[in-house]
């Protein structure tokens, strides 16, 4: 099998897998803490190394495998319900031989697989029906195993010492692995069967069955990762009657998703692909939320992220404010929660810094791995306060910003006292755990910053847009200041945010690239490569509004525009690979904030092209379902944007990408202070002719909305208003 390596986090900590083979495309479940990942058979099979289930980054069964006559069934359908809670599997059976003649003939036995994923338990229900003019026997087997490998030895780490496997329990109807861990927790996958099969053993379940015509059976299975967490949950579920077990769950599920989605407006348009998109989008966002103390937290992607992320969590919230501030305000409270108090070098922790990235399984635990609570990030603090200024502007909850405001203030600490080590003026970062990660901005590979020779950069690094987040977060903690009454301090982060501003020009600017530096290394040498990090100075208003049509112009220049988005690299310089994983691939997210940058800059054809380039993107992809990132290769005409192999799908900055994209191209900003929606400039790709908003919410007030495009323009139309909500269209 052929294995690729992709630095995720530094070359300490790489991701390696095999290339999957064509019909190998997996499906993924997740409910809070626990995930699955399967093939498109519903099964998971060692030969594949990411599939699974898993609970807090522990893989709690490594193998699931059903078989007719010990042969594979062939594949008729496999979908992911269109709300994420179902996967639904279509099989049939190949020809059955015995003695040198077929007895059952392919397509005579039809298998019926609907999983469904919740409160850490995979419920599956497998129905077996004979479509034959004639009875049939034939046996059904299901092999199981686990590994319980940490989620970093699934990625490619290798253990010294692991902990040991207990023996396996059986019963009549059912079987338990168990496994002690080196951190002294038992974890358990506990298997149950309805009905009691034929014959249970260590490793298979096996049913001898016999079908007249037209019959069918129906069989459950409830595979339950059992940890000192989940116990009591696992153990209330086992007094549902075994008959139910599948309809309970999916009973349960149906009622949540309505219910979250509840305070959010409705969005369809013109254009069927496009709401399969925004749907599957939206859908993925609810999937990857997951309920935490401080509300529903959107972990970064499946498999490899399924957890808290400052950076990804943040992101998403900006990118989803408009549509759901919820995310945003759940967002704020769990990293305020989180937020370091205390020097830690080993996590490269600081006073008032917010978390990179915490884990829960065994690896982290035992300081195998730092990001039991991990904190080398240099950007998730300034744009921890970005998040908040820009919550408080779309809800004008000021009791919630004064309950944060003391986190604020010790995130713009964190910035003045610790984020700049050599006291130059610009936010840097050099990684002190000796196990963290060598790169702390959102590329974080190893070799992901370097000078235009292609020699990486030394620390410290000052990264441009870094420093774009922290004149926005300035300016964010002044409008916040401004709105307690603490004018003193507001005045004094405006002045801290336009020095910023007028010292990064002088610096940064390189002009014959016609775009920002990459970065100042730590003998502050510009890193003079054409990247999209310089887009990001768009986004946060750090840009010179005299610099802004030539940045955007060289990042849709086809150097850095493949046709489906831009490039993290230019193709003009020294370390640019397409295959890369931060160094010529397209990341949606990446686009997204280039796209709202542009906008904000008047420059409305060219987020226009971004969105057009990722909707035809996403049309290409299974599910409509944009990945962590894409290869960088150029569009070419009849053929569909290259994968990368280990890419997350879902990913939460992903899927919410649409409506950061549409929020750009409408010119949309709420504000909930004003209680007002406007729309500046709005613009409405060519592919896009009627768009209707239902339900948005803006204070206690809502709106429906329908935007129709007549050539550039683009007509608002109230259509309906409950309590004071103002709509202006500005040009």
């Amino acid at each position: 099998m052929a294995i690729l390596a992709a630095e995720i986090s530094s070359a300490e900590f790489p991701i390696q897998t095999g290339s999957a083979p064509a019909d190998d495309r997996i499906r993924v479940l997740k409910h809070d803490d626990t995930f699955a990942v399967y093939n498109r058979f519903g099964d998971i099979t060692p030969s594949y190394g990411e599939l699974g289930i898993y609970h807090q980054d522990t893989r709690f069964l490594s193998k699931l495998v059903l078989r007719l006559e010990k042969e594979r069934p062939l594949l008729l359908s496999s979908t992911i319900k269109d709300d994420n809670a179902i996967l639904a599997v279509d099989l049939m059976n190949p020809d059955v031989w015995h003695d040198g003649a077929v007895v059952i003939p392919h397509g005579t036995v039809h298998i019926s697989r609907s999983i469904i994923l919740w409160q850490a338990t995979c419920h599956e229900r497998v129905r077996v029906h004979n479509y034959g003019p004639a009875a049939v026997d034939i046996s059904l087997s299901i092999e199981l195993d686990a590994d319980f490998a940490d989620i970093f030895e699934v990625r490619g780490a290798k253990r010294e010492r692991r902990g040991r496997r207990l023996p396996t329990h059986v019963t009549q109807d059912s079987l338990q692995f168990a496994y002690e861990g080196l951190d002294g927790q038992v974890r358990r996958t506990r298997i149950a069967v309805d009905p009691p099969p034929t014959h249970l053993s260590e490793n298979a379940i096996r049913y001898r069955i016999r079908l007249e015509p037209r019959a069918e059976l129906a069989c459950r299975l409830a595979i339950a990762c059992v940890s000192q967490e989940t116990l009591k949950r696992v153990t209330a579920a086992s007094a549902v009657p075994k008959a139910a077990w599948y309809e309970n769950a999916v009973e349960q599920a149906a009622d949540v998703l309505p219910r979250a989605r509840a305070p959010e407006p409705q969005v369809v348009t013109s254009n069927g692909q496009f709401n399969d998109w925004l749907n599957r989008s939206l859908a993925d966002l609810h999937m990857l939320r997951t309920d935490t103390a401080f509300g529903p937290y959107p972990y970064a992607g499946i498999p490899w992220f399924s957890t808290p992320f400052g950076r990804d969590g943040i992101i998403t919230a900006l990118e989803s404010l408009w549509f759901s501030p919820a995310i945003a305000r759940a967002v704020l409270q769990y990293l305020a929660a989180t937020q370091a108090s205390a020097e830690n070098a080993e996590q490269d922790a600081q006073p008032g810094k917010v978390l990179h990235e915490t884990r829960a399984g065994e690896m982290a635990a035992l300081g195998e791995v730092p990001f039991g609570r991990y904190y080398g990030s240099v950007d998730a603090t300034p744009l921890f306060v970005m998040l908040a200024g820009a919550y408080y502007q779309r809800s004008g909850d000021l009791e919630f910003v004064r309950s944060i405001w003391s986190h604020v203030e010790q995130a713009l600490a964190w910035v003045d006292r610790h984020g700049d080590s050599n006291r130059d003026g610009f936010v840097d970062y050099a990684r002190r755990s000796p196990h963290g990660l060598i790169h702390q901005g959102w590329k974080d590979s190893h070799d992901a910053v370097f000078h235009a020779d292609g020699t990486p950069a030394e620390p410290p690094i000052a990264l441009c847009e870094v420093q774009g987040y922290v004149f926005a977060a300035r300016m964010a903690g002044a409008a916040l200041a401004t709105a307690q009454g603490l004018y003193g301090r507001a005045s004094q982060l405006v002045a801290q945010a336009t020095n910023l501003k007028r010292a990064f020009d002088q610096r940064f600017w390189c002009e014959e690239l016609s775009t920002y530096a990459l970065a100042l290394d730590g003998n502050h040498r510009q890193c003079r490569i054409r990247t999209s990090n310089a887009g990001h100075c768009l986004f946060s208003g750090v840009a010179d509004e005299s610099r802004a049509a030539r940045v955007a112009a060289t990042l849709i220049d086809p150097a850095s525009f493949s046709g489906w988005g831009v490039r993290t690299v230019a193709a003009t310089e020294a370390r640019y690979n397409p295959m890369s994983y931060h160094n010529g691939s397209v990341w949606p997210h990446d686009n997204a904030l280039l796209g709202v940058g542009f906008a904000r800059y008047g420059l409305k054809e060219a987020a226009t092209s971004i969105l057009t380039g990722l909707f035809e993107a996403s049309v290409c992809f299974e599910l409509h379902r944009l990945p962590e990132l894409f290869c960088g290769f150029a569009r070419r005409r009849g053929e569909s944007p290259t994968l990368y192999p280990v890419s997350c799908a879902p990913q939460a900055w992903a899927s919410a990408v649409v409506f950061a994209l549409l929020q750009a191209c409408l010119g949309l900003d709420i504000r909930g202070t004003e209680r007002r929606v406007v729309f500046s400039n709005p613009r409405m790709p060519d592919f896009l002719g009627e768009i209707y908003i239902s339900g948005l919410r803006v204070a206690d007030g809502s709106v429906d909305l329908a935007l129709t495009r007549h050539g550039e323009d683009v007509g608002v139309n109230v259509v309906r208003r409950e309590g004071h909500v103002g709509v202006m269209v500005v040009k």
